[in-house]
């Protein structure tokens, strides 16, 4: 049994917008996410950082979810990306889950998910600036406070935190986001969202008290990091 983590698999099997348009770095993506899905297996569990579907709906992104949990092996626990514009609430996206028997994909939000004794824990995130607008800092609180009850929801357990949106990168530091990790203990936080010239701003590594890993699936070559076995 094995822990993994990959973001951004931008899937569009029910429409037109495919990432391939950005490049030699996106071409025949999803051959190479079969591919790449091959090491893990049926009982490993699988952390998807969000922009799973460019679908507008549950509807629109049916093959896309019908890919993800019947193609691809593991039990996925889904975090919300900036682009899946289908996310509804979370009893909404689990029922339609059951109806259409999409039994390996799981909903991680304002919640957690244990793996063994450790904790998964995860939202989108959000970029926050202190002279944005008070829309930006509304969304930004909310995502702090569903950062917050997940971590709360881990109890005294060993934590591991996923996110969408990068907390920290060359010139950038959420330092809220930061700081609620740090002061719950969070031992490893891995985030997507930075593609192809970008993925030169990630920092990973140990920064204060955190390791920071970067697995948007262009950066990972679509193949599923090994977080913990």
């Amino acid at each position: 049994m094995a822990l993994y983590a990959i973001g951004d698999t931008h899937l569009s099997l029910s429409s037109n917008k495919s990432m391939e348009v950005f490049g030699i770095g996106w071409e025949n993506y999803v051959d190479r996410l079969r591919d790449g899905f091959c090491a893990v297996n049926p009982e490993d569990t699988v952390v998807l950082c969000g922009d799973l579907s460019w679908g507008m709906s549950l509807q629109e992104a049916e093959r896309d979810f019908a890919f993800l949990d019947s193609e691809l092996p593991g039990e996925k626990w889904i975090v919300k990306g900036n682009h899946d514009y289908w996310w509804t609430t979370a009893s909404k996206m689990s029922r339609f889950f059951d109806e259409k028997g999409f039994s390996h994909l799981h909903i991680l939000h304002n919640n957690c998910a244990l793996y063994g004794d450790v904790a998964l824990c995860g939202t989108r995130g959000w970029f926050f600036e202190e002279n944005g607008s008070p829309h930006w800092e509304k969304v930004f609180n909310r995502e702090l406070m569903r950062l917050a009850a997940s971590l709360k929801a881990a109890g005294e357990r060993e934590k591991l935190c996923f996110l969408h949106y990068p907390p920290l990168y060359k010139g950038y530091r959420c330092r809220e986001i930061i700081e609620l990790m740090e002061a719950y203990g969070v031992k490893t936080c891995c985030y997507g969202h930075l593609h192809g010239p970008s993925h030169r701003l990630a920092e990973q590594g140990s920064i204060g008290d955190v390791d920071y890993q970067l697995v948007s699936a262009d950066f990972v070559g679509f193949r599923p990091k090994k977080i913990l076995e």
